[in-house]
């Protein structure tokens, strides 16, 4: 039986302790947050469940808030994760967490090597295991793309390539964090290619793609995202040498970002306007409405119409297979907005990202990972990605495979 504790009671800390709630291997779950009223909310919702006010930014807080438990999701913003984690050592207590860790000092690149290397020992030393990254991209998009690359002898190049089609008539600018999806906008996205790490342009490459399901050809472009990082650092290893990897996202939202890209209000560089000063960035955040989150505002945009609900979610990968060349194309298939809110009262984007964090913390509740130290998800040995798309199928998140020039 496991203690499991939830940092951070928010859409996806929620979604994923809803579902422990139900699992007979969790004996309690401890809701903590900064919020206590919103940690109470939660707690009270669930029969294994205590709600604990805890300061994020305190480990001993957190050390104190988290005596005897097996395992810390961390469900919080990405400034907290180091934080989160050293209270899990102390702990000796396996560690999750939703996103790449970001070291003040470090970029992007540098951060991931640290966390694969020093935490990666530290966590080693104390028999515990810690997975980052573990949504649904980055996340099952990783565990897919390793279980793919396994078909090779030897993998050129992984593409992964997400089009979010649902535009909806009441003016939702992004499903998840509008903070996080401006901010990721703003970047300038990483690609691996010819083995390297290099930067582009924010929305550079852009491509047309054809999609199954979707009547017309999208435009595709670079976008800055954890898995070409991780991936691209584990490749040699675990990848079969993938020399080029690349995420592109497209769809409504990417054109209204660019277009606020464009006229420089996703920059971060404080400006004046008659005699006020500010920053772009900060006041599209302001005025950004946040994603839906409650079931009764989800509704009411479903009942108001949806302009587009289409989209795809694409893993294409290529390489050899007794010298002959393969090529691989998975679909991953889940509840689409109007499916998951009639199954879970929540939106499609929460559906995925949220049940895909479930089915993480669900492995090491039920010690389906023989690994200790830290990993991302592309790292998981063969039973741990068996238990992933077995629980995955449970929740109606299928995958599709088209194999093109097959290897007898």
């Amino acid at each position: 039986m496991k203690r499991v504790m939830i940092m951070g009671t928010g859409a996806q800390g929620s979604a994923i302790a809803k579902l422990l709630d139900k699992e007979p291997n969790v004996s309690e779950i401890i809701c903590a947050d900064y919020d206590l009223k919103a940690a109470e909310d939660l707690g009270n919702s669930l029969s294994k469940a205590k709600a604990v006010k805890v300061n994020a930014k305190d480990v001993d807080d957190i050390v104190k808030a988290g005596e005897g438990v097996d395992i810390i999701v961390n469900g919080l913003p990405i400034n907290f994760n180091l934080t989160v984690m050293e209270a899990a050592l102390k702990l000796k207590a396996c560690y999750q967490d939703l996103c790449m860790t970001d070291i003040k000092g470090m970029n992007s690149i540098e951060s991931t090597k640290y966390m694969f290397s020093e935490m990666n020992k530290r966590f080693s030393e104390a028999g515990a295991l810690a997975i980052t990254n573990t949504g649904s991209a980055p996340g099952l998009v990783n565990v897919l793309v390793r279980e793919i690359t396994e078909k090779f002898d030897t993998v050129e190049s992984i593409e992964i390539n997400v089009y979010e089609g649902l535009w909806s008539k009441k003016f939702v600018p992004f499903w998840w964090s509008p903070d996080v999806a401006f901010m990721d906008m703003s970047e300038k996205p990483i690609r691996f290619s010819n083995g390297k790490h290099i930067e582009t342009k924010q929305f550079d490459n852009p491509i047309f793609m054809s999609f199954p399901g979707v009547d017309h050809q999208v435009r595709m472009v670079d976008h800055s995202h954890e898995e070409p990082i991780t991936m691209g650092i584990n490749s040699e290893k675990y990848l079969k040498g993938a020399k080029n990897i690349v995420f592109r996202y497209g769809g409504p939202h990417i054109e209204l970002s660019e277009a606020l890209y464009k006229m420089g209000f996703l920059s971060h560089e404080k400006r004046s306007f008659n005699g006020i000063e500010y920053t772009p960035f900060d006041l599209v955040i302001n005025q950004a409405p946040p994603a839906p989150k409650y079931k009764e505002e989800i509704k009411e945009i479903i009942d108001e119409g949806l302009i587009t609900d289409e989209g795809a979610f694409q893993v294409l990968i290529k390489g050899e297979k007794n010298n002959k060349p393969l090529k691989i194309t998975s679909y991953v298939n889940s509840p689409g907005l109007i499916d998951a809110y009639n199954k879970s009262g929540i939106s499609h984007e929460a559906y995925l990202t949220g049940q895909s964090a479930f089915i993480f913390t669900k492995m090491m509740v039920n010690d389906a990972v023989n690994q200790s130290g830290l990993i991302a998800p592309e790292v998981l040995e063969e039973g741990a990605r068996k238990f992933f798309f077995d629980e995955a199928a449970k929740l109606e998140i299928t995958f599709e495979e088209i194999i093109e020039s097959v290897i007898n």
